[in-house]
């Protein structure tokens, strides 16, 4: 396939462990925050605000390393030219595959994309209370806090 979805082509491109690992590390986020209580789910809805996504990070790695060789090319040699036209074309790959060299060193690294990191977000507030009023969630929270994280987990999944 040529084209890939944009909410799911990077994770496509991404290896299963890796995927497994930021997911695993958002639902031990979850539970941390959660457990800690509402001002805590507060202050870390703050924290994911500020979060940078895969998209934002490749953005800024791109017009950096361009900038660079933009500036190596004009003062140094000519050839430097030639770095910004691979990161020009690593980004139109990225925006039509989901993919790009500096992908696999990003997600490695924990960079997220934006649906994994409002997968968190509706999480936290789903825990919160935010939803309450959704159909198919309980009224009453339920005495332990890990069934409600995971179906909380798995709503926000279908929501994101």
């Amino acid at each position: 396939m040529l084209m890939y979805p944009t909410a799911t082509r990077v994770a496509e491109h991404t290896d299963s462990e890796i995927n497994r690992e930021i997911s695993e590390c958002t639902k031990r986020n979850v539970i941390l925050y959660a457990s800690a209580g509402p001002s805590a789910i507060d202050r870390r809805l703050n924290e994911l605000d500020e979060e940078w996504d895969i998209e934002r990070t490749l953005e800024a790695n791109a017009a950096t390393i361009s900038l660079l060789g933009l500036s190596l090319g004009a003062f140094v040699d000519r050839r430097w030219f030639l770095l910004p036209a691979a990161v020009a074309a690593f980004l139109v790959q990225h925006a039509v595959q989901g993919w790009c060299p500096p992908v696999p060193l990003f997600r490695r690294l924990g960079i997220r994309t934006a649906g994994e990191i409002q997968q968190e977000r509706h999480t936290l507030k789903a825990l919160r209370g935010d939803y309450r009023n959704i159909d198919g969630l309980p009224e009453q929270q339920d005495t332990t806090i890990l069934p409600q994280i995971s179906q909380a987990f798995d709503a926000a999944g279908r929501k994101a």
